[in-house]
């Protein structure tokens, strides 16, 4: 407790702390209060994710870079899963499909060409394991591919609502035992090719493994009241600053839900360390595509007011596709260097861009 408390006291970021209460009571004091609810939720999740990111780094000190990266991503993913259970409950389809594409794209180039950058600036040439990246950014052009069929095929003279929704059951199922398939795979079969290039620079001393855990449990479920909170006040948040639903989804919750990521993504790049870079980043995007997003169309059925498929404008299905390709080629050589990272950041900069002057529209 006394690493937690020092920690609290001398990072400035988590002095933020103090929003968290202060969202929760005015969640029940000023629910009306949309807009400003929207402004201290988010203030409330950054210290949250530092606080996670910490506790992560703290349990992956003691288990090794590839599950840490693995744990990460789960826990930073778990955000976005709320956001889109609740956007589900309320049939708001198009934020729902907006927060599955948008953290794929988000992580796949921010965070990954961010953490590039990053780590580049301090070291000339970074190395990580080529064939985990190549394997991750397979997995992600399989998920890339299970969301183009649906798309492609909506104008087919077949392709009525029963069967674009047995299609998408179908594809749900498809990918979620791929996933199982690929953590036997990576984390017991062939545990020896994915194994880290390099240790890196240590960072800062880790906490006791009993009070990272503790934190985990304890931040999880404030990132959850809060994230319940920042969902309900978004729409209206969003409308009043002049976003769309497409750009919310894609970019603002994107990079809400994937904050408690980037801290250690961007510390492990920085550290030498991008083994746990690239497992936080592609692992997460992986996790999105293979898991979130089918647990949620099953969802669908038991919370949802209608099933919901898998079927994504054509806008989202190409921002995917050309990310996923971007991520495919970049680390095809298990090598980095800053302008790796600038390249993965224009192209993001480019989609937020289009997305903001000229939202898709669903199909």
């Amino acid at each position: 407790m006394n690493a937690l408390l020092k920690d609290i006291r001398d990072n400035r970021l988590l002095w933020l702390l103090v929003f968290v209460p202060v969202v929760l009571v005015a969640a029940k004091l000023k629910p009306d209060a949309q807009t400003l609810l929207f402004v201290v939720s988010v203030l409330a999740i950054v210290p949250l994710t530092v606080l996670l990111s910490h506790a992560t780094e703290s349990v992956a000190a003691k288990i090794g870079d590839a599950l840490g990266g693995l744990l990460n991503a789960t826990l930073g993913n778990l955000a976005e899963l709320i956001i889109a259970l609740s956007a589900l409950r309320a049939g708001q389809y198009m934020l729902v499909k907006a927060s599955i594409a948008g953290p794929i794209v988000t992580n796949t180039l921010f965070i990954l060409g961010a953490s590039f950058l990053l780590g580049g600036l301090k070291h000339h040439v970074q190395e990580y394991n080529r064939a985990s990246a190549r394997m991750q950014a397979a997995l992600l052009f399989l998920a890339t591919v299970a969301l183009l069929v649906p798309s492609a095929i909506a104008h087919a003279d077949a392709a009525n609502g029963a069967f674009t929704h047995k299609l998408s059951l179908g594809l749900a199922v498809v990918l979620i035992v791929t996933y199982g398939l690929s953590m036997l795979f990576s984390l017991k079969t062939h545990r020896e090719v994915f194994a880290s290039v390099s240790h890196g620079e240590g960072g800062a001393e880790p906490w006791p493994m009993g009070l990272a855990l503790a934190t985990l449990a304890g931040v999880t479920v404030l990132i959850a009241l809060v994230s319940e909170i920042f969902v309900e006040s978004v729409q209206t948040a969003a409308a009043a600053f002049g976003m769309t639903p497409a750009f919310v989804g894609f970019i603002i919750v994107a990079l809400v839900g994937g904050a408690s990521a980037m801290p250690t993504a961007f510390a492990g790049a920085r550290r030498n360390r991008l083994d746990l870079t690239v497992g936080i980043a592609l692992g997460s995007a992986v996790q999105i595509a293979l898991f979130v997003a089918p647990l949620l169309v099953l969802a669908s059925y038991v919370t949802g007011p209608t099933p919901m498929d898998l079927q994504f404008w054509p806008g989202a299905v190409v921002m995917l596709l050309i990310a996923t390709l971007t991520a495919m080629l970049v680390t095809s050589s298990g090598r980095s260097a800053w302008f790796v990272g600038v390249l993965l950041l224009m192209v993001y900069v480019i989609f937020a861009m289009t997305l903001y002057l000229l939202p898709p529209r669903v199909s």
